[in-house]
């Protein structure tokens, strides 16, 4: 059946109306609103909503190609944008330890995903199992991509592993309410922090000091964008997301006929280079001058595009699917329990502050939308440390999401 709507200028606008009303009442002051939101993930509205406008036959992703032109233009862009802005020196600054409970929550998270298959799969292969496009590594795979990064690595190993939408939609939900959950917890955690400090044997003194540096550095490059900064901004994006086209049709026929043995490993999908080429490019930015955009809002108008992205991915949805496949929970939650259980070692052993340990972990698992949350509930200055080492956790979630797959496929019964 027709959907109602099926040209794409109707839907764009459809789809840009919902993520506005998401985003508008997620800060809202209505009380209602307050305690919606204090249960309700806005990132998943992003998703539900659009799911249900499909399964209503309002439209249809079948029937557009706003997807294809999210995924190709708009998501190397927002990866483009969201790593030029990283500054490794500051983040080296931040200390060892932050670096290392950073690093802990990804290997946390690298290793959680190969370890809870063989956990499941010792007593409930089924739950692990499938073939092809509905292979659960696979989806697992974006799982990866999402906690380590974001939604832009999330979608990039969606498309590198060829994940069907169908599985897809039940890996985004097990994705959104296992990470909300851990966040709910560290929540609280920060209202306990001293104590936890004091069971760690943690110094926070650094955090202070930590704090008037993160001041400073924001107050240095804020600036209101002028059109020629929104247009250098948008130059950049799109400039090296078209040298990334260009070396992906370079490369991956070049491997096709060398070496097509490669293709097992997703070495021979376009896509696959498109991104790898885009991330590649943000990263050297932000050795230059270019990375001070991000004083006039580059992440900003990455993270646009990313929502962009969410909500036409949300068209091919069918949010009914978890409902189908329960068993994608218990996965998830043995996932983050292995986590949970590197970081608080880690921490233990090199006595970590909890703000250390609770943003390097969000950093990971929430993302540039959910780490500044955590950090700003110790201090609303510090929300800036949560956006910059999330910020990082873009750089490496294609890359670190891209091997935890190769290593779930590679015990995957």
């Amino acid at each position: 059946m027709m959907p109602l709507f099926t040209n794409d200028a109707i839907v764009l606008g459809i789809l840009l109306t919902i993520l506005a009303f998401v985003f508008k009442t997620s800060k809202s002051s209505h009380p209602f609103w307050i305690k919606f939101y204090r249960y309700v993930p806005s990132l998943l509205l992003c998703y539900f909503i659009p799911s249900l406008f499909n399964s209503a036959g309002i439209f249809s992703g079948e029937h557009s190609n706003l997807y294809y032109v999210s995924s190709r233009f708009l998501l190397p862009t927002s990866l483009v944008l969201l790593t030029l802005s990283i500054d490794l020196k500051k983040i080296i600054r931040l200390g060892p330890k932050a670096i290392i409970m950073f690093f802990a929550a990804t290997l946390g998270i690298i290793i959680g995903g190969p370890l809870s298959i063989l956990i499941i799969s010792s007593f409930a292969p089924d739950i692990v199992g499938g073939a092809g496009a509905d292979a659960v590594w696979r989806g697992l795979s974006t799982v990866a991509g999402s906690w380590i990064g974001g939604g832009a690595n999330q979608t990039a190993m969606k498309e590198v592993f060829q994940v069907s939408d169908k599985l897809f939609s039940a890996m985004i939900t097990v994705d959104v309410i296992v990470a909300n959950i851990w966040m709910a917890f560290l929540l609280y955690g920060t209202g306990i922090n001293k104590r936890i400090d004091t069971f760690f044997k943690a110094d926070s003194s650094t955090i202070d000091q930590l704090r008037k540096e993160v001041e400073t550095y924001r107050a240095s490059i804020l600036k209101i964008p002028s059109l020629s900064d929104i247009m250098l901004i948008m130059a950049v994006g799109f400039g090296i997301t078209a040298i990334a086209h260009f070396g992906a049709d370079i490369i991956t026929p070049m491997i096709r006929e060398q070496a097509p043995f490669l293709q097992k490993y997703s070495l021979t999908s376009p896509f696959f280079w498109i991104v790898i080429i885009a991330t590649t490019g943000g990263l050297i930015l932000s050795f230059t001058k270019v990375r001070q955009l991000e004083g006039a809002g580059a992440s900003t108008f990455g993270s646009a595009f990313l929502y962009i992205l969410v909500a036409s991915i949300g068209m091919k949805m069918d949010i009914t699917a978890i409902f189908k496949t329960p068993g994608l929970f218990l996965i998830g939650i043995v996932w983050m329990i292995i986590h949970v259980s590197i970081l608080l070692i880690v921490g233990k052993l090199i006595k970590a502050p909890f703000f250390l340990t609770a943003v390097g972990s969000q950093a990971n698992v929430g993302g540039a939308a959910s780490a500044p949350i955590v950090a700003a509930a110790f201090h609303p200055s510090l929300a800036p440390v949560g956006v910059l080492l999330a910020v990082f956790g873009y750089a490496l979630g294609t890359y670190g999401a891209y091997f935890c797959g190769l290593l779930m496929q590679a015990v995957a019964p």
